[in-house]
C-alpha cells in the first residue's frame, strides 16, 4: 500500500484524517510540531515524528520515509493572531508551506491534497453559496497567507509535475477541537456550557457560517487522494447558513443549559456571511456531508463529555 505523509497529523482535523488512512490501509507518517496538536491525536499505528513544517528536518524526514503522496494540514488557523502578528502567520503558512513543496519537489511526491479555506478567502460574498468562480478577497492575513499557496501549487504543478488539490473548508468542527488553542466557535461554546460559564458571542451573533462536521471534512480529503479530478480547487461545505446565535441556542438545548450568552465586540477581519457551494466536490468526488448540524452538535457534546469524565 501507498505510503502517505500528514503534516498536522496530530491536529484538529488532520487527525481524524490520519485514521482514516490508517483504517483503509495505508502506511502513515505524521509530522506535527504539537504546537496546537496533541500527542494522544496521533493514532499509534502511524509513524510520528515531532518537527515543524518550517524546519530544515523535513527534507531528511522526506528523504528517509519516501512518501507517495502529502496531505497538508499543518497550519496557523487563527483569524486574530494572524492580525496581532501577520509574520508569524506568514512564516508558517507560506514558508512553512514553501518549504514542504520543496521536499516534495526533491522526492517527486505525486500528489499533494491542500486543506485550503472557504470560510476566509472569498470576503464578503458577492452572492451566497459562493462557488469556486466568486472574487478572492479574504479580509485577513489568514485568508490571504491560505489562498497565496493555491498559486504556488499551480506552479510546482506546471513546472515540476507535482499533482494536487486544493480543498476550501467551510467551518469544520467536531470531536478533538481544542476550545483554548484554536478556532472554534462549537468548542468554545460547549466547553464553556458544559463548564456553566457564559458563551462569549462577538457582534451581534447574526454572522452566518457554513459548519461542517470533521468526518465528513477528513473523508472529502480521503477522496481527493483517491480519486483524479479535473478541477483542482473545490468547496468543501454544506451550502447552508447557520448563525452564530443558532449554534448557541442549539447547544444550550443539547446540553440542557439555558445561561444566556455575553455578548462583545465583533472580531476585526471576520466575515458577515457565508456558505459553500460544493457541487463541484459533489460531482468530481462524489462527495457529500453525511451528518446534519444537529447531528454533529450532538456527537461533539458527547465527545467532550467522555473526555472530562477521562
Amino acid at each position: 500500500m501507498s505510503k502517505v505523509l500528514v503534516t498536522g497529523g496530530a491536529g484538529f482535523i488532520g487527525s481524524h484524517v490520519v485514521d482514516l488512512l490508517v483504517e483503509k490501509g495505508y502506511e502513515v507518517v505524521v509530522v506535527d510540531d504539537l504546537s496546537t496538536g496533541r500527542i494522544e491525536n496521533i493514532n499509534e499505528d502511524a509513524k510520528f515524528y515531532n518537527v515543524s513544517i518550517c524546519s530544515q528536518e523535513l527534507r531528511e524526514i522526506f528523504g528517509k520515509e519516501r512518501p507517495d503522496f502529502v496531505l497538508h494540514f499543518a497550519a496557523q488557523v487563527n483569524v486574530r493572531k494572524s492580525f496581532n502578528d501577520p509574520k508569524f502567520d506568514a512564516n508558517i503558512n507560506i514558508k512553512g508551506s514553501i518549504n514542504l513543496l520543496e521536499c516534495c519537489r526533491y522526492l517527486c511526491v505525486d500528489k499533494i491534497v491542500y486543506a485550503s479555506t472557504g470560510g476566509a478567502i472569498y470576503g464578503n460574498p458577492q452572492y451566497l453559496p459562493v462557488d469556486e468562480k466568486h472574487p478572492i478577497k479574504p479580509l485577513s492575513p489568514y485568508g490571504a497567507s491560505k489562498h497565496a499557496i493555491e498559486h504556488y501549487l499551480y506552479i510546482y504543478k506546471n513546472n515540476y509535475n507535482i499533482n494536487y488539490i486544493s480543498l476550501r473548508y467551510g467551518n469544520v468542527y467536531g470531536p478533538r477541537q481544542d476550545p483554548n488553542g484554536e478556532a472554534g466557535v462549537i468548542a468554545i461554546f460547549t466547553n464553556r456550557l458544559l463548564k456553566n460559564e457564559r458563551p462569549v458571542i462577538f457582534g451581534d451573533g447574526n454572522q452566518t457560517r457554513d459548519f461542517i462536521f470533521v468526518e465528513d471534512a477528513a473523508n472529502a480529503a480521503i477522496l481527493a487522494l483517491e480519486r483524479d479530478v479535473r478541477k483542482k480547487t473545490l468547496n468543501i461545505g454544506t451550502g447552508r447558513e447557520t448563525s452564530v446565535n443558532e449554534i448557541c441556542n442549539k447547544l444550550r438545548s443539547i446540553i440542557g443549559n439555558n445561561i444566556n450568552p455575553i455578548y462583545s465586540d465583533p472580531i476585526e477581519g471576520e466575515v458577515r456571511r457565508i456558505c459553500l457551494n460544493s457541487d463541484n466536490a459533489k460531482r468530481e468526488l462524489n462527495w457529500k456531508p453525511k451528518n446534519s448540524i444537529d447531528d454533529g452538535l450532538k456527537k461533539t457534546v458527547d465527545w467532550f463529555i467522555k473526555s472530562e469524565m477521562n
